[in-house]
């Protein structure tokens, strides 16, 4: 009889073990607004990053809300991921908002169009490393790693050939990053970066954590094995994994 009743709350017991260990997945947002150019490969790395947490043990709410970013809200998330946002996305009051987050020691994870984004937040800018200048037509490019290294990157061909939409940047903060790639300006025409041009970096900021790349503008990159396991990688760094 006693046994009996022991078992619903060894059950009970269970079942709050269980919702306490799935409680502890970091939570990522993914934010996706735009008030410029609409790349319409976001809905690819929407289901591509879902795809990476339910695989990888973290979890994925997205947005195009600005008001979202306040200080009940954030305070859910591990990392805040701009998935190919431009133009000026947050008032001032979700930049602030943005700033505590980062301060708090979260993270960002900026893809592709992340750089062509808030031209007019001086923060932004150092959180992100550069802004986009210009880029010429998409095409095949030599993609080199250089010589920092991040946690859990993968292995990448000496000589990573991909197609992609490349970026040239201005307002560049090449002294305060951790370069991981660049591309090879004579692998492509229309490079402008004065030779030395950088397209994925991290770094520690403001007591936060902040990852880039420059790649992620087409659908087939969010079918790419190569370029899912280095996104992968920068999110991890970014919720502190």
């Amino acid at each position: 009889m006693k046994k009996n009743l022991l078992l619903p709350f060894l059950a009970l017991a269970a079942t709050v073990f269980l919702f306490s260990f799935r409680e502890k997945k970091p939570h990522v947002l993914i934010f996706f607004k735009t008030s410029g150019y609409y790349h319409n490969s976001i809905p690819e790395g929407i289901a591509a990053i879902r795809q990476l947490g339910e695989q990888n043990g973290f979890t994925c709410d997205t947005t195009t809300d600005s008001l979202q970013f306040n200080k009940r809200t954030l305070k859910k998330y591990a990392a805040v991921i701009f998935l190919n946002t431009t133009g000026n996305v947050l008032g001032d009051e979700q930049q602030k908002m943005m700033e505590q987050f980062i301060r708090s020691g979260r993270g960002y994870v900026g893809v592709h169009a992340a750089t062509d984004t808030e031209y007019d937040w001086p923060w932004y800018n150092q959180l992100v490393g550069a802004y986009f200048k210009s880029h010429p037509k998409q095409q095949q490019a030599i993609v080199l790693p250089a010589h920092a290294a991040l946690k859990g990157m993968p292995s990448l061909p000496a000589k990573w050939s991909r197609w992609d939409e490349w970026y040239n940047f201005k307002s560049t903060h090449w002294n305060k990053v951790n370069v991981l790639l660049t591309l090879d300006e004579k692998s492509i025409e229309g490079a402008d970066n004065a030779g030395y041009h950088p397209i994925a970096w991290y770094r520690e900021f403001d007591g936060g954590r902040s990852f880039y790349t420059a790649m992620g503008h087409t659908k087939e990159s969010y079918a790419d094995p190569l370029f899912l396991n280095h996104l992968l990688a920068g999110i991890k760094y970014a919720i502190g994994k």
